[in-house]
């Protein structure tokens, strides 16, 4: 086992540091390290107690949610009798809004994904004229709420006659200015501009260097890109509402909303609709995190 304790040149001796920590010189204090420790734990309990809190009000009818402890279970589970009252009032379409929700986010952040790291990569190593005028333009984008554009666009998609189609919510949620944004900064910390030019030296097209080797470097951000698209697509309550009226067409947001508009709607259906609804997320984001963290690293530095 090598010594605690290195020599340098100078005769003097130092300590060196456990491998993932920093030297002591820098190392944060213990009181530091447990005040972080305390917020990271706070911010885990903040997040994952809506989480919990679903997983307990699934189990419990709406008597039981109104007249039991709203942090524990119930004595009697209600899991099989709430996923009954859910298929009898959604008439078997909730898991078809499921699988809506799959689709329409799927499609969303694949499109949307391509979209943007072309649309960055163009903007990070081409230089045309509006260049600046284009990059504003989608920052500005960034900064407009999404709700004011609804009606403007349920216009031009009723006028086209796509409304109450997939393409009338699919069309709509591939257009990502932040991921237009993100796509632009993975390309310039993660592409080095000579093997680009090196591949155009050997003679390669345009399309050819950024399918078959941008592509590849942007892999972990493009990733990341998705998970934003599909989130968002998958969260988006306000266009579907505008756009869909059928309810073979609906996603799961909209069609767990038209449960709550009913009279005396079935609590605790509801809450399982929630919680069976929200596990693609979460096993999305499970399946894909080795992905994302490196992908937002990419983008956290430049050089």
């Amino acid at each position: 086992m090598a010594s605690a304790h290195s020599t340098l040149p100078d005769g003097r001796t130092y300590t060196p540091s456990i491998e993932g920590m920093p030297i002591r010189s820098v190392a944060p204090s213990s009181a530091a390290r447990w005040l972080t420790a305390a917020i990271l734990l706070m911010a885990l309990v903040y997040f994952l107690f809506p989480v919990y809190w679903v997983i307990v009000a699934s189990s419990k009818d709406t008597g039981q949610l109104a007249s039991t402890n709203g942090y524990w279970f119930a004595d009697q589970i209600k899991y099989l009798e709430n996923y009954a009252a859910l298929m009898a009032w959604t008439k078997g379409n909730f898991w078809r809004w499921v699988l809506n929700s799959l689709l329409y986010s799927t499609v969303a952040g694949v499109v949307g994904t391509l979209i943007s790291v072309m649309a960055g990569y163009a903007m990070a190593k081409f230089n045309f004229p509006g260049k600046n005028l284009a990059m504003g333009v989608i920052m500005a984008g960034l900064l407009m709420p999404i709700a004011l554009l609804t009606i403007p666009m349920y216009l031009v998609f009723h006028n086209l006659g796509l409304t109450n189609t997939m393409l009338a919510i699919i069309i709509p949620s591939c257009v990502s200015p932040f991921g237009v944004f993100l796509g632009r900064v993975y390309a310039q910390s993660s592409v080095p501009t000579e093997l680009i030019e090196a591949a155009r030296i050997d003679g390669a097209s345009e399309a050819r260097i950024f399918f078959t080797m941008v592509l590849r470097l942007l892999a972990p951000a493009m990733v990341t890109i998705f998970l934003f698209i599909f989130v968002a697509t998958w969260n988006n309550f306000l266009l579907p509402l505008m756009m869909v009226s059928s309810d073979t067409l609906k996603p799961v947001t909209l069609g767990l909303y038209g449960m709550m508009t009913y009279f005396a709607p079935e609590k605790g259906a509801v809450m399982l609709g929630a919680l069976l609804g929200v596990i693609p997320l979460i096993v999305l984001f499970l399946g894909l995190q080795k992905y994302w963290q490196s992908g937002l690293a990419a983008g956290s530095v430049k050089g």
